[in-house]
């Protein structure tokens, strides 16, 4: 079986669901991402790569690389044939991180909703070790319907942001932390267990799924068009 019969592509996903087509990469061959590219580019379909680390996205074909927005911290790329581009949706969502080592999940949910034409507001190292910079971003963050809060270790910061913002909060539990951390286990139990009412948990390190989760939210009540 070639790399390409490997594949079933969704070209009909942004239509159905309002969200575009996505593959993650990890696991896979660069000979299959390869695949999945050409694929998309005979359609001119576009596409988000998540999960592509650094070495994958070296040894693409020079051609499909140059075609690439990538970005190596969120491990995300984006594929696109837009010659005209809508205005991006802001001040629907905002992107918060406990801490700069939170960085590459946060960045993922940012470059999805990127993709997804959704402009985020992002703030990084708000977590609750300092909390007065979290309390100085709580009138800017009030403004935005959804936020996705983005944390590990002791994952403190979504349920406080759950205690202070009306708007809707997407908890993304990360692998950041030292030993009893469990590579994110512990902050994912933190988030299913936080007592700010109506907090709802992503998978560890899934800011990817946040950020669907967001799009679906807005495209549900209107707020940007199916």
């Amino acid at each position: 079986m070639n790399a390409a019969d490997q594949f079933n592509l969704d070209y009909g996903r942004d239509k159905r669901q309002g969200i575009g087509e996505a593959i993650f990469c990890a696991q896979k061959s660069v000979a299959q991402i390869n695949a999945a590219l050409e694929m998309v580019v005979a359609r001119r379909h576009p596409m988000l790569l998540t999960h592509l680390n650094v070495d994958s996205h070296a040894e693409l074909t020079a051609d499909l690389r140059d075609m690439l927005d990538y970005d190596p911290v969120s491990r995300t790329a984006f594929l696109r044939f837009d010659t005209e581009c809508d205005e991006p949706v802001r001040d629907m969502v905002a992107v918060v991180a406990a801490g700069t080592s939170d960085a590459g999940p946060a960045m993922e949910a940012v470059r999805t909703l990127n993709f997804n034409g959704v402009d985020p507001t992002v703030i990084f190292d708000v977590g609750v070790a300092g909390l007065w910079r979290l309390l100085d971003r709580v009138d800017d963050l009030s403004r935005h319907p959804i936020i996705i809060a983005v944390a590990g270790m002791d994952a403190a910061l979504p349920t406080v942001v759950g205690g202070l913002v009306p708007g809707a909060v997407i908890a993304v539990p990360t692998s950041t932390g030292y030993g009893a951390a469990r590579g994110g286990d512990t902050a994912l139990h933190a988030c299913l267990s936080s007592c700010a009412s109506g907090v709802v948990v992503c998978n560890i390190d899934n800011g990817y799924g946040a950020a669907c989760a967001a799009l679906r939210i807005l495209k549900a009540s209107r707020q940007i068009p199916s």
